[in-house]
């Protein structure tokens, strides 16, 4: 059976409205348009696929409503009008990202009919109604995180950390997953948190230490270089002060190096228990473990927490690398970071990179690595070995007598991304 698309306009000017309507109408969408909040929120339901919603209105302005969408969490895809100044236009857009809104373009008044037009025609045309049916939610239990231990469920994938000056891979990033035997495999967001919660999280990290420390001979190339390994610790790990000892142990227990492991601590979670956890962070780097702050952005007290613990690395929250190209206070955000880092003697890293653009632009301001999508998404050891020979064995093709290498001309000839689908 197939339906029209619904759009559901809210502005403050009545003509505006009828202009928006009759436009929608003609291209075969079915349109409400209203100046009162209280029709529009009537209207608004699980049919309602966009949303137009200016923000300068005189009784509920359109903050307010927002902020109501996000309450009834609404999954329309919402453009948001207005004549506000572009701070305050972004803004808005960080508002409704926060709120878990779905943004999917904004339009600057006054603006032509054919932006209306192209902002509308992104929108498909009638659908096929099918039953929807919900997803199942499976609540994590303690016996079933406890038995997922003794029977060896959690696995170690790998992302490849590149250095932006060679294109070569410096380290991997450990990453636990949980092959659950009925679910498949489930992901950290999923049993990180239930694990802090039952007091099984210093296990977990164990695991993913052992595995990713004894994987660690195969990724290397043989050519003396040093390997990285990158191990993400949980605040609740940095309580235990025996940690530098254990995980010292591990590392020579396998033959590597403390120098080769970096340990990333969350920002945000710095803030507790900090007189343990300077102390913990102390001794790691007298034994040469290299430490970095992920998520670099997210936390709220940042330039007192970096300020305080000896890191040598600094990652960008990918949050930021992945707006901003079309955001320009994610770009200075991002361009400032990396001066800060550079300032503090700390190496960069941007997480989350998976455009060419965002590559170049982390470039040109001198950030050091980066990791992400556009290289390789997280995989098992094995797969992370054929993916360094694929990579490696592209590069010397490409640059057999090079040293150092002109990444932007790679870009362009969209060979990273053919090293990254290898």
């Amino acid at each position: 059976m197939e339906s029209k698309r619904k759009v559901l306009v809210i502005d403050d000017e009545d003509d505006l409205c009828e202009v928006i309507s009759a436009t929608a109408q003609a291209m075969g969408f079915e349109c409400i348009a209203t100046t009162d909040a209280k029709t529009f929120l009537d209207e608004l339901g699980p049919d309602t696929s966009l949303v137009l919603l200016d923000l300068r209105m005189p009784k509920m302005d359109g903050i307010e409503l927002l902020r109501l969408l996000g309450k009834q969490k609404c999954k329309a895809d919402i453009v948001l009008m207005s004549g506000v100044g572009k701070r305050t236009m972004e803004s808005a857009l960080q508002l409704a990202q926060v709120l878990g809104l779905s943004i999917v373009g904004h339009l600057n008044k006054p603006f032509q009919l054919a932006e209306l037009e192209e902002v509308l025609q992104r929108l498909p045309g009638p659908m096929t109604t099918q039953a929807v049916h919900p997803i199942p939610s499976f609540p994590v239990e303690k016996e079933e995180l406890q038995s997922a231990i003794e029977h060896d469920e959690f696995e170690v994938y790998y992302q490849p950390q590149i250095d932006l000056a060679t294109r070569c891979v410096i380290g991997v990033e450990a990453l636990a997953r949980w092959r659950h035997p009925t679910r498949g495999l489930v992901f950290p967001d999923s049993f990180i948190g239930p694990m802090e919660e039952f007091g099984l999280i210093d296990e977990l990290g164990w695991i993913v230490a052992n595995r990713a420390v004894s994987d660690l001979w195969q990724f290397s190339d043989g050519d003396g270089k040093a390997f990285m390994l990158s191990l993400n610790a949980s605040v609740n790990s940095l309580y235990d002060l025996n940690f530098p000892d254990i995980l010292v142990s591990i590392a020579e227990k396998h033959g590597v190096s403390p120098g080769n492991i970096t340990i990333e601590i969350t920002e945000t979670g710095l803030i507790k228990e900090l007189s343990r956890t300077l102390d913990i962070l102390t001794r790691l780097r007298m034994k040469h473990v290299k430490l970095s702050i992920d998520d670099f952005g997210t936390g709220y007290s940042m330039f007192q927490q970096i300020t305080n613990i000896p890191a040598t690395e600094m990652k960008i929250d990918k949050s930021f690398v992945q707006e901003m190209i079309c955001n320009e206070r994610y770009s200075m955000m991002v361009q400032k970071t990396i001066e800060l880092g550079h300032g503090l003697g700390m190496q960069v890293t941007a997480e989350g990179v998976e455009t060419h653009d965002q590559l170049r632009l982390l470039q040109r301001y001198g950030c050091d690595c980066a990791q992400g999508y556009l290289f390789s998404r997280p995989i098992p050891a094995k797969e992370m070995v054929i993916w360094l020979k694929t990579y490696r064995s592209s590069l010397v093709k490409t640059f057999p007598q090079s040293g150092q290498l002109n990444l932007l001309e790679c870009a362009d000839r969209d060979e990273l991304k053919s090293c990254a689908d290898g």
